[in-house]
C-alpha cells in the first residue's frame, strides 16, 4: 500500500467538447462606470461546465457591419454560472463607448431584457488547485472577473494580493472572500505613465516575493503581460510552473487573445 501523500500544486487541465448555446438577458448591473454586469438566464445549459476560473466562452456578437453580416467573436470569462438554474453571469469592461466602442462594449451597452446572445464553450480549463501558501493576481479591468472568481473560490486565510490597474478610484470593485485579501488598485487617472509602466513599477514596489510555495497569475494587455512576466521569472525568480501569464487584448487588434506560455 502507497501511503506517501499526494503531490501538492498540480494544475490539472480539461478539454471538453464545445458547443453552442443561445443565452437570453435577464437583468443588467452597471457595477462601476467602467464595467457592466449582464445576467443571462438560459434553457440551453444541460452539460455547461466552468471549472477553471479564467476558463473563456467564446460570444458572437451580432454585427451589421461585418463581412457578410457574420457576428463578431470576442472571448469572454464567465463571472459566475449555474447550470442548474440556467444561469451565466458576464461582466463587460467598457473601454471605449458612442462612435468609437467595438462591437462587444456596444452590444453590453445597447443590451436589455431579452435581447439573444450565442455563446461557444469553453473549450478546456486549466484547474489551479487551492493549496499553494500565497496568491498574487495582476491585471487591468479584463482580468477582473477571473480575479473575482480566484478570490471567491480561495480558501479562509490564505494570503492573496491583488495589483488591478483601473481607469480611476470608482472602478474599484467589492468582492467577497474568506481569504487575507490585501488589494492594491492602480489609477491611469493623472499618472502620466502608460500601462506596462504603471502595473510593473506597483509590482516592483511590493518587493520580494512572500516565502512559501506561491501561485502568480497575470492577465492584459499582451505586451503589458509578457513585461510583468518576465519580470516576476527573471527578477523575482519564481518557479515558471507557478504562473500563468496571458494577453487578454492586444493594443490595435480586434479579438486577440495571446497565451504567452505556449
Amino acid at each position: 500500500m502507497n501511503d506517501m501523500p499526494p503531490t501538492r500544486h498540480q494544475v490539472t487541465r480539461v478539454r471538453r467538447e464545445s458547443r453552442r448555446r443561445v443565452l437570453r438577458v435577464a437583468s443588467i448591473e452597471q457595477l462601476t462606470p467602467q464595467m457592466r454586469r449582464i445576467h443571462f438566464a438560459s434553457s440551453d445549459l444541460d452539460g455547461f461546465e466552468s471549472l477553471g476560473v479564467d476558463d473563456h466562452i467564446k460570444l458572437f456578437i451580432p454585427n451589421s457591419l461585418g463581412a457578410n453580416g457574420k457576428p463578431c467573436m470576442r472571448d469572454y470569462t464567465p463571472r459566475a454560472y449555474d447550470a442548474a438554474q440556467g444561469s451565466v453571469t458576464i461582466d463587460f469592461a467598457l473601454h471605449q463607448a458612442g462612435n468609437d466602442a467595438g462591437p462587444a462594449t456596444a452590444w453590453a451597452l445597447a443590451a436589455k431584457p431579452g435581447d439573444e446572445l450565442e455563446i461557444g464553450g469553453p473549450r478546456g480549463s486549466m484547474v489551479v488547485p487551492d493549496d499553494f501558501d500565497w496568491y498574487l493576481l495582476i491585471g487591468d479591468e479584463t482580468a477582473l472577473p477571473s480575479i473575482g472568481r480566484r478570490l471567491e473560490g480561495l480558501r479562509a486565510g490564505v494570503p492573496v494580493k491583488t495589483i488591478v490597474l483601473i481607469g480611476n478610484d470608482a472602478d474599484r470593485q467589492e468582492i467577497a472572500t474568506k481569504a487575507a485579501w490585501d488589494a492594491l488598485w492602480i489609477s491611469r487617472e493623472g499618472a502620466g505613465q502608460d500601462d506596462p509602466a504603471l502595473l510593473l513599477a506597483a509590482l516592483k514596489d511590493c518587493g520580494e516575493l512572500p516565502e512559501g510555495d506561491g501561485y502568480v497569475w497575470i492577465a492584459a494587455e499582451a505586451q503589458v503581460a509578457r513585461t510583468l512576466r518576465a519580470h516576476v521569472l527573471d527578477t523575482l525568480q519564481h518557479p515558471k510552473t507557478w504562473l500563468r501569464a496571458s494577453g487578454y487584448w492586444m493594443l490595435g487588434e480586434a479579438d486577440a487573445h495571446v497565451n504567452l506560455e505556449a
